[in-house]
């Protein structure tokens, strides 16, 4: 079953590109952007991620937190956000159980989709975005709902 605006977003405990384990439930008093992303260092995602970074200081400056989810390695992530200088979290999912929680479809059924998700502080989701193509819309529709919880 698809997570849906309205829900409380599954919590989890993932490491990042630094093998530290993030915990959603310990950002809660924060909004969270989740974005969910097939794989590193392809063209798309590396757009996504560039956007995302390009903005990033306007999520700081709202807190919000940006934390992005694929099913890459540690390693893969720290290459990845080294190489293009990501100042966010990278979660590694291998197994895509978390991309199962939040019931990310895949596109083509074979490529992991990328889903943005926005988080209240109080763990529930505000807004869903789904676009396989357009990366930097993801961007902005998290930008718009972070402004919009004030």
């Amino acid at each position: 079953m698809a997570i849906q605006v309205g829900d409380l977003a599954p919590d989890f405990s993932l490491p990042d590109q630094n093998g530290e384990a993030v915990s959603l439930s310990s950002f809660r008093g924060q909004p969270v952007v989740l974005y969910f992303y097939p794989k590193d260092d392809t063209p798309g995602c590396t757009a996504e991620a560039c956007a995302f970074r390009d903005q990033y200081s306007v999520f700081q400056e709202a807190g919000a937190v940006v934390i992005g989810v694929s099913g890459d390695s540690v390693a893969e992530h720290r290459k990845f956000a080294s190489k293009y200088s990501l100042p966010f979290r990278l979660v590694s999912d291998q197994g895509n159980q978390l991309r199962k929680s939040y019931g990310v479809p895949n596109a083509l059924l074979l490529i992991p989709g990328r889903v943005t998700y926005v988080i209240d502080r109080e763990g529930v989701v505000r807004n869903i975005f789904n676009s396989m193509m357009d990366f930097a819309a993801h961007v902005s529709a998290a930008r718009q709902t972070i402004a919009s919880l004030g």
